[in-house]
């Protein structure tokens, strides 16, 4: 399940940078806090390749053959992305939002 789906741990300081065109939220307002208000995440669908390939096609124009080579790699991070932030699949994403930080556990016994 959404296996091509990333989430993205940020500090709210920077919720002004996301580009809301690259991401699945729709604006600032939406975003879900961390219970201190200190963190939030954007989510996004990525692409993995595992191998690089190279791509044949003929440019419609000139008629010409060209090759181009697609490097291994995940495409689709949004431009606030960075390896300062922790990137999180869906089973990581709802352990960490299960925890104290994210969510109230009023079980009382």
């Amino acid at each position: 399940m959404f296996e091509n789906r990333r989430w993205l741990v940020i500090p709210t300081e920077i919720t002004g940078s996301i580009d809301f065109n690259e991401v699945l939220e729709s604006s600032v307002e939406g975003l879900r806090l961390s219970l201190d208000g200190t963190q939030t995440f954007v989510k996004y669908d990525v692409t993995e390749v595992t191998s690089s390939f190279e791509s044949v096609f003929i440019n419609a124009e000139s008629g010409e053959e060209i090759t181009e080579t697609v490097e291994s790699g995940v495409f689709g991070r949004p431009s606030i992305y960075s390896e300062e932030y922790n990137e999180y699949n869906y089973q990581e994403i709802l352990s960490l939002l299960s925890t104290n930080k994210w969510s109230v556990n009023d079980i009382k016994e």
